[in-house]
């Protein structure tokens, strides 16, 4: 078996080609590094030097097709992405070009290469806007409420097209608020690796707006197991990817505080533009759909975060 994955010296990514080379694939790795990093593949390129090998392209770049094609997956895990809903505020455009005409590049390289399915990170958090009810299931109004939200939904329905037109199969996994080792917290990254970071270093954690705001945090090593299983599971389909739980930015705080041993009060800062009040997944389809389920709970997982970030 062989996959491609885009982004795959990211965050999730990488975690991904871990997941994928313990399975016995071959994996190619592609990222242009902007945000990702050779340092998160060293473990598996160590590990595993035979069966995974990287090239840095950007998935905009129009050899992508040649390159896609030269490589003939089988799956392709497409991760790369403008992965800031901020940035995609400020700069909408380039949010677009990245995320919905990078997508499409991918897909049509992956359809010309002969690959049997795309497996697409879409974005849960985003995707359904301000729910009516939580957590929300997949037959929840798309009703996203920023350019990042925009451009996950259309990459969806291009590839419901892509399947109605070509017979290309695809599953979307509409993620949660994903967070773990190797989470960049001087990026764009979420809310738990800037924590860790700060209360690790001993210095005050700011909380934009009243705390009150509520996300739906996953551990990483169970998105990527929903990754892995949708290689074959879920086709034609949009999947929650989450834990079905509302955690409030002030609970998540009082969690790390407790895990880290710091007594400390949070700062709290004017909110920020493009922002939920409330995020939770219903993830009965998961269940179903790809026998999966999230087994990580808060503690655990924002525990191995902090143990990083203190090295």
């Amino acid at each position: 078996m062989k996959a491609l994955v885009t982004g795959g010296a990211g965050f999730i990514g990488s975690h991904l080609v871990d997941r994928l080379l313990a399975e016995g694939w071959m994996v190619e790795v592609v990222d242009n590094l902007a945000t990702g990093s050779l340092a998160n593949l060293g473990p598996a390129r160590n590990e595993y030097p035979h069966q995974v090998r990287f090239t840095e392209l950007d998935i905009r770049a129009p050899e992508i097709e040649e390159y896609v094609v030269l490589c003939r997956p089988e799956v392709v895990f497409h991760l790369a992405a403008q992965a800031d809903v901020r940035v995609s505020v400020a700069d909408p455009a380039l949010d677009a070009e990245v995320n919905v005409v990078g997508s499409l590049r991918i897909a049509e390289a992956a359809r010309k290469a002969g690959a049997r399915k795309i497996v697409f990170a879409a974005s849960g958090g985003t995707l359904y806007g301000e729910p009516a009810t939580i957590p929300v299931r997949e037959s929840a109004p798309h009703n996203p409420l920023s350019p990042y939200g925009i451009a996950k939904r259309v990459v969806c329905d291009y590839l419901a097209a892509f399947r109605a037109l070509h017979g290309f199969e695809f599953t979307a996994l509409a993620l949660g608020n994903v967070y773990g080792p190797r989470q960049d917290p001087h990026g764009e990254a979420g809310v738990v690796a800037i924590f860790a970071g700060l209360l690790s270093e001993g210095r005050p954690c700011t909380i934009f707006g009243d705390g009150n705001q509520t996300r739906d945090f996953v551990f990483v090593d169970d998105v990527v197991d929903a990754f892995a299983k949708a290689a074959s599971k879920g086709d034609g389909q949009i999947i929650n990817i989450g834990t079905a739980t509302e955690t409030s930015v002030n609970d998540l705080y009082a969690t790390m505080a407790s895990v880290a041993g710091v007594t400390s009060d949070p700062v709290y800062a004017p909110p920020r533009p493009g922002e939920l009040d409330r995020s939770a997944l219903d993830v009965h389809r998961a269940k179903s759909q790809l026998a999966w389920k999230p087994w990580t709970t808060l503690a655990e997982g924002t525990r191995a975060v902090i143990e990083e970030a203190r090295g």
